[in-house]
């Protein structure tokens, strides 16, 4: 049997207690890649109120620490698709990022959303160079 926890790093990208309740972006942590090829997020839905909102989901990167040089991931650079709309109650989603920047977070966009939206974020970093990953 294989082990997988040894080869990946779990961070946590965005709070718990998360929720938007208008069309404000969300933002997760920036993460650092330093040591990892891959990172994916997951991304987590509770019960999404609003009977017409959808969320959109899109990748930033980044070389510099202070992230001045963000934009956004373009499509070689992302690996699936996390976004989700109003009967995705309770739903996993997830998106990965295998470009070449050091920096990576992801950002939800909601439209037509006027109401609670809860969701939370996990990164998970793979392809480590050194193993086992405390």
């Amino acid at each position: 049997m294989r082990d997988t926890l040894s080869k990946l790093r779990f961070i946590p990208a965005l709070a718990l207690a998360n929720s938007v309740a208008d069309n404000t972006p969300v933002a997760s942590l920036w993460i650092d890649r330093q040591g990892f090829e891959s990172v994916g997020f997951v991304i987590q839905t509770g019960t999404l109120v609003d009977a017409d909102a959808t969320f959109t989901v899109q990748i930033q990167h980044a070389d510099l620490a202070d992230q001045s040089d963000a934009g956004l991931a373009g499509e070689f650079d992302t690996v699936g698709s996390a976004s989700f709309k109003f009967d995705d109650d309770n739903a996993t989603k997830k998106i990965g990022y295998i470009g070449n920047k050091r920096y990576a977070r992801f950002i939800v966009t909601p439209a037509n959303n006027s109401a609670a939206a809860p969701f939370t974020a996990l990164a998970v970093l793979g392809y480590a160079a050194r193993r086992p990953v405390a």
